[in-house]
Order: structure tokens, then C-alpha cells, then sequence
């Protein structure tokens, strides 16, 4: 296939090959409307913006915001100040943001006087023009700025990986902070799953967003083309992706699903390539089996829940036997969970039949009796004996990390069931050494789960868990807390 990556080249590699295409890009784009440094100020920075640099950049920040000469002049002005960032190295482009975020955040006198304003209104009359000074004044000169940028190609794009960059330097410098929670609220505004438009993702889709796909996919990498062929047009298979109108060649969010009949539990048979294509018209199940946010500077914003919601009305018109939506989904943060426990002494873990268990395997096949030492073994999943005694004490406490470890505000500690309990799943069943990958195993010690979109209950366990923290479960969910 032309214009296509060879299938050794890996998804790192690829993206970052496309960033700098798109580095480029954006140069040449923006260049040909900033025209010559004479008509725009453009300034040559130093890649590292040294002190002179800054002093210079500065006047020009100053320039974008009065707009002087019009709007043209001023989206000439904000193109070259993008081909100015991009110019940069990182530790250029982390002292723009610094500046731009020190210097060029709300006038605090004036936001003082606004609200001493607002405290000694008299009547309606005054408190409303208070409150509208006060609105004014919290209006940081760096947002009007960043929106100028939209109204350059591929400018929105361009303020998404801004994003993405500030959220890797923001640390805990609270003037970083606020200009990123600015420049979310600006994205937050423009995503809004009303502008969002739903594509199903076919091996005849345009090749740059195949490549796309192949590079965004984080939760079970792509092996090659025959491998991405085989999870977009076999006929029991279906991707789908979110898109924006201003960013046509990005996908935001996709999730990839396999028609089955029943719920699947093994992610290595649904993604072998060499099996048997299923028969979707007798499926009575849709798997999602991953879903990927492909977008890092829009992280926050959500849509994954519209997605799926919209996947599932694609799905039922297409296919009237499927009547049931389950994910088989990795649980990412159990085995840190376990080692944490570990950490703390271990207290609590197991049963006593269970310790007794595991000690007498670990007599019998010559190695330390702890449940950690036993964990820490090679392919400790490999030994059938050890496999078994294993399985009982991490499908349990699996059920245990997921329902009952929380954090701030009742939520779920693992991020990708949060994710799913808070658009209203429940979660339905463990399935036992479901992913043996390197990564599975690192993760999850090899357990997979599925969280079941019951489309009747889907709100009640929406508000039930983002209300109070309460995790719908199925019964066998629940026969495993009690033990």
C-alpha cells in the first residue's frame, strides 16, 4: 500500500516521525502568512530564548494582544509567534510558557477593584456592572492570545499539543497550572460532542489516518499492517473513531470491538490473526475490547462516554441480535496496588487457606512460600500447579481492588475503571490469566475484566456511583468480597 510504514518501524517511532512532519508543516504553512519578517515581526529567537530573546518576545506578545492593524494583522502576528515556539527546544519552549503565563495572566489590581465593587454594591444596578467588570478582569490577556490561533490551518491541533507539552512541564508551579486550566477550559469549549462527528475506521480509510491508528493505539500495540487489516475489515470487527471538524486528519478517541456470541474472556483469541472469522450475523454480543484517547492535550475533556453510547446505537442498527455490550478491559494498576500492599507488610491479604495453599506449593516446587516470592517467580503463570493456588487469592483480590479501593470523592484508584463505572457499567466478571502478554502480567498479573453496559441500568449506575461511590457489581463479583 503506498505512502504506508514498513511493519518493523514501531508506534514511537511513527509518531514521532509524524510530529516532525507536522513540525514542518506548520512552519511552511504559517511562514507563507506571516510573509517576510518586515510584515511580522518575526524575531529569530535563540532555540534555548535566552534573557535578550525574552525582552524581545515580549514586545511581540504585547503587539498580538493590541491588535494593531486589524485582524489580519493580528492573525499575521500570531502565525509568526507559532513559528517562533516551534522553533524552540524544550527548555526555550518551557521559558515562553513561563512568560506567557507570569506576565500575561489577569491584572490583579484591577480584579481587586472589581470585587471591592461588587462587595459595596448598593442595588441590582450596581452589583450586575460589578459583576460584569469582575468577569472582565479575570479574563487572562494570554486566552485572548492562544484564540487567535484558531484561526490558523491546523491552528487548533497546534493549541491541543500546546496542552500536552504544558501538562509535561506544569510540576507544581501555580502559574503554569493556571494557564493550563485556561487553555483546557478554551479546548473544553471547542470539543464539545456536539461539534464531534462519528466515523467507523475501514481498511479503505486514508492511509495517514491508518498510520494514525497504528500509533495512537496504547492498550494492545498494533503488530503490523496484516495485524490492523484483521481489526478493521474482518467482518466480525468494527473501529470507530471521534473527530473534529477543524482537526479532520486526528482522531480524539477510538475503541475497537469484536462481534461474539457470548461475553469473551481471553483478549489473545479475540486479537489472533490466524482465527476463524466469526459469523456476525449470529453474534449476540459487542466486545470492546480497547479504547484509546489519542489525543494527550485534550485529557480531562471527556467524551469516551458519548462514544460509546454512539458506537452502541451504530451497533444495534446494524446489528439486531446484539443485545449485549461488554468491554474486556485491563486493570493497569493492580499489581502496583499489590505491590504497595507488599511494601506495607502484606497485612490482611490473603486467607488463612489460602496462606496455607500457597505455602505448600512453594514447598513442593522448591521455592520461597511467600505470596510476593511466589508472585516474583519467571512464568509463574507457566507452572499449572502454581497457576492454580495463584488464582484464587489474585481473582479475589482483583475484585477487591477494583470495588472497594478508592480515592478522592468515592473513585475507583484504577483509572480505566473509573472510566467505565462512571459512564454506568458495572463491573461483571474476572477472567483468569485473560492477557499472559509481558505487559498483562506487569500490570494485572495476567487478569482481564468485564465491565457489562446493561442499557437499562446504565444511568442508575451512573448517578449511584458518581453520587455516592457505589460500584455495581454482578453476583459473582459479590461472591468474591465475601470471602
Amino acid at each position: 500500500m503506498n505512502n504506508r510504514m514498513e511493519d518493523g518501524i514501531t508506534a514511537t517511532q511513527a509518531m514521532g516521525s509524524n510530529l516532525l512532519a507536522r513540525i514542518r508543516r506548520l512552519k511552511t504553512l504559517w511562514r507563507d502568512i506571516a510573509g517576510s519578517s518586515r510584515d511580522s515581526g518575526v524575531l529569530a529567537l535563540a532555540a534555548n530564548l535566552p534573557d535578550e530573546d525574552i525582552v524581545r518576545l515580549r514586545d511581540q506578545l504585547n503587539d498580538c494582544l493590541t491588535a494593531k492593524g486589524g485582524e489580519v494583522s493580528s492573525r499575521v502576528r500570531a502565525a509568526a509567534l507559532g513559528r517562533e515556539y516551534l522553533s524552540l527546544n524544550p527548555a526555550g519552549r518551557k521559558r515562553f510558557l513561563a512568560l506567557l503565563a507570569r506576565e500575561f495572566g489577569p491584572d490583579r489590581a484591577a480584579v481587586d477593584s472589581a470585587a471591592a465593587q461588587l462587595e459595596v454594591a448598593a442595588d441590582d444596578k450596581q452589583r450586575l456592572a460589578a459583576e460584569r467588570a469582575l468577569r472582565a478582569a479575570l479574563e487572562p490577556p494570554r486566552l485572548r492570545l492562544l484564540t487567535q490561533f484558531n484561526g490558523l490551518p491546523e491552528g487548533v491541533k497546534f493549541l491541543v499539543d500546546l496542552r500536552a507539552e504544558m501538562l509535561n512541564v506544569v510540576g507544581d508551579d501555580p502559574a503554569l497550572a493556571a494557564m493550563e486550566g485556561d487553555l483546557k477550559g478554551l479546548l473544553a469549549a471547542w470539543f464539545d460532542v456536539g461539534f464531534l462527528e462519528l466515523a467507523r475506521i475501514s481498511w479503505r480509510s486514508p492511509a495517514n489516518i491508518l498510520e494514525k491508528i497504528m500509533a495512537y493505539e496504547a492498550v494492545h500495540a498494533i503488530q503490523g499492517w496484516d495485524d490492523l487489516k484483521n481489526r478493521l475489515d474482518d467482518a466480525d470487527r468494527r473501529l470507530y473513531a471521534f473527530f473534529h471538524p477543524r482537526m479532520p486528519d486526528e482522531p480524539l478517541i477510538f475503541v475497537e470491538v469484536a462481534l461474539t456470541r457470548g461475553i469473551a474472556g481471553d483478549i489473545h483469541e479475540l486479537l489472533d490473526p490466524h482465527a476463524p472469522v466469526g459469523n456476525a450475523a449470529g453474534a449476540d454480543t459487542a466486545i470492546f475490547y480497547s479504547i484509546n484517547n489519542a489525543q494527550k492535550g485534550l485529557a480531562g475533556i471527556s467524551f469516551g462516554n458519548f462514544l460509546i453510547k454512539r458506537v452502541v446505537e451504530e451497533l444495534s442498527r446494524e446489528f439486531e441480535r446484539v443485545k449485549v455490550f461488554s468491554t474486556l478491559s485491563p486493570i493497569p494498576g493492580f499489581r502496583s496496588w499489590l505491590d504497595q500492599r507488599f511494601a506495607e507488610g502484606g497485612a490482611g491479604l490473603l486467607t488463612v487457606a489460602e496462606t496455607k495453599a500457597l505455602s505448600q506449593i512453594g514447598k513442593r516446587l522448591g521455592a520461597d512460600r511467600s505470596f510476593k516470592a511466589l508472585l516474583a517467580e519467571p512464568n509463574w503463570h507457566a507452572e499449572p500447579q502454581m497457576s492454580e493456588v495463584m488464582k484464587g487469592p489474585l481473582t479475589r483480590l482483583a475484585a477487591r481492588y477494583l470495588v472497594n479501593e478508592k480515592r478522592g470523592k468515592g473513585r475507583a484508584v484504577d483509572p480505566v475503571a473509573h472510566f467505565h463505572l462512571s459512564n454506568g457499567a458495572r463491573v461483571e466478571r474476572l477472567n483468569w490469566l485473560a492477557d499472559t502478554s509481558p505487559k498483562g502480567l506487569a500490570q494485572s498479573c495476567g487478569l482481564m475484566v468485564n465491565y457489562l453496559y446493561k442499557l437499562d441500568a446504565i444511568e442508575a449506575n451512573h448517578e449511584s456511583y458518581s453520587g455516592a461511590g457505589k460500584v455495581s457489581t454482578s453476583s459473582d463479583i459479590k461472591a468474591l468480597l465475601k470471602v
